[in-house]
């Protein structure tokens, strides 16, 4: 567990510095709106909140998971900042729900059995500084799963759990995660 908890600091940090955040600036910026791959908008909202029927296992879409912004705290036991997350309707409407996600998986750490699925590959994903915090989703599996490899693309289904305070754990979170065909 203690291994699990360096890396997540360690890969915190990375991810911190990758966005510029390990100096100290006078002036705190204004909250980032997470982006989205496509703008389809035309300048209007992008939030969408779904409904929910007893029972109904709802997709969870990367589209969805950019209705978030971030905005930078300085945490004082690591002496660096990080971006606090403040999800927006669509997302907290989720919350809880049984969901289904499709993207590629990145072993975190095989020992831990800890897991996220991506949406983008590893080559490109938030762990490597190509993709935001809202591009990662933590697979909490319901029992034993099989070892997975960097990239499969595969759906995951569970209840999403957000997670805007623990700064040592991914802001998604699929808790009872399992394989999934819809």
């Amino acid at each position: 567990m203690l291994k699990k908890i360096i890396f997540i600091v360690a890969g915190v940090a990375i991810a911190v510095g990758t966005y510029g955040f390990m100096h100290v600036e006078k002036n705190p910026p204004q909250p980032v709106k997470a982006k989205a791959m496509v703008d389809w908008s035309m300048g209007n909202s992008l939030s969408v909140i779904p409904h929910f029927a007893p029972g109904q296992i709802v997709e969870l879409t990367w589209h969805n998971l950019t209705d978030v912004t971030f905005k930078e705290m300085y945490v004082q036991d690591i002496d660096s900042y990080y971006w606090k997350p403040t999800f927006g309707p669509s997302v907290k409407a989720m919350e809880g729900k049984e969901v289904y996600i499709t993207g590629y998986v990145i072993p975190v750490d095989y020992d831990e059995n800890f897991y996220v699925v991506s949406r983008y590959p590893y080559a490109n994903c938030y762990f490597c500084g190509g993709g935001g915090p809202e591009s990662v989703v933590d697979l909490r599996f319901a029992g034993k799963n099989r070892t997975y490899k960097t990239d499969e693309r595969l759906t995951f289904r569970g209840k999403l759990k957000l997670n805007a305070t623990d700064i040592y754990q991914m802001n998604y979170i699929l808790e009872g995660a399992t394989e999934y065909k819809p």
